[in-house]
């Protein structure tokens, strides 16, 4: 379980990205954070994976008190963090990436397990260089892959959809759906109806703050409303 309380992240020019928020993702459940553009949603993720740290509050994993800790330290203790736009490494193969993700040599099933998972043919992948040669839609599908290869209890994905055709969409969408059922810890954050649609949690974030937080069935009507209205849902918490 993580728990965040009462945590700010503000910019060098004072602008308040994240305000006062007090949340819990619960443990073995799938949460799908959403919400408008520069709501607060990629920082959040950020602050959780340690790659930006708290101005104020605390953040919680499993009840020990990993604020303080970085990246690395953090990846250490079990959390995995997907990025909106994956890094690139220049004469690091597909193969490469995963078996460092996974911490050991992976055999050729094992990698074609992994690659088919987010779409890719490992032929055609095993031995290409993760670098710009890859596309947008390659490189995303890849870094998802050594998400899955790390096998964390906590994983983080920011916008997994982003850059991957339908095909691929509909792959990942059952990736998803098989950690849910294996009781991992998950944060999707993401504007697509089927992945808000297999959530067990919605989380909505507006300006830096949690405007709504509750089970799918709960949450679902009135943000469904609230895009109809043609305006970004607030949520129960502001009297929607």
């Amino acid at each position: 379980m993580l728990e965040l309380r009462d945590v700010n992240w503000t910019l060098p020019t004072g602008e308040v990205i994240i305000e006062d928020l007090s949340l819990t993702i619960p443990g073995g459940k799938l949460s799908v954070v959403t919400g408008p553009n520069g709501g607060g949603k990629t920082t959040l993720a950020k602050l959780i994976a340690g790659l930006v740290k708290p101005s104020a509050g605390r953040i919680f994993l499993d009840g020990e008190d990993i604020t303080d800790l970085d990246i690395t330290q953090r990846a250490r203790l079990g959390i995995s963090f997907g990025f909106q736009t994956p890094v690139r490494f220049k004469g690091m193969t597909v193969q490469d990436l995963l078996e460092t993700a996974s911490g050991r040599a992976l055999s050729f099933d094992e990698v074609c397990d992994l690659t088919g998972k987010v779409g890719l043919c490992t032929l055609d992948y095993i031995d290409r260089d993760v670098d710009t040669s890859l596309s947008g839609g390659e490189i995303k599908r890849v870094e998802i892959a050594s998400v899955l290869a790390r096998g964390t209890q906590v994983s983080l994905f920011d916008e997994p959809e982003a850059g991957i055709d339908m095909w691929s969409f509909n792959g990942l969408v059952e990736v998803f759906k098989n950690l849910k059922e294996q009781g991992k810890t998950m944060m999707i954050i993401s504007h697509q109806q089927r992945l808000l649609d297999i959530a067990d949690e919605i989380i909505v974030l507006s300006a830096g703050r949690l405007r709504d937080q509750g089970p799918k069935d709960e949450v679902m009507p009135g943000l469904l409303a609230g895009e109809i209205a043609g305006h970004c849902p607030v949520g129960r918490r502001e009297g929607a």
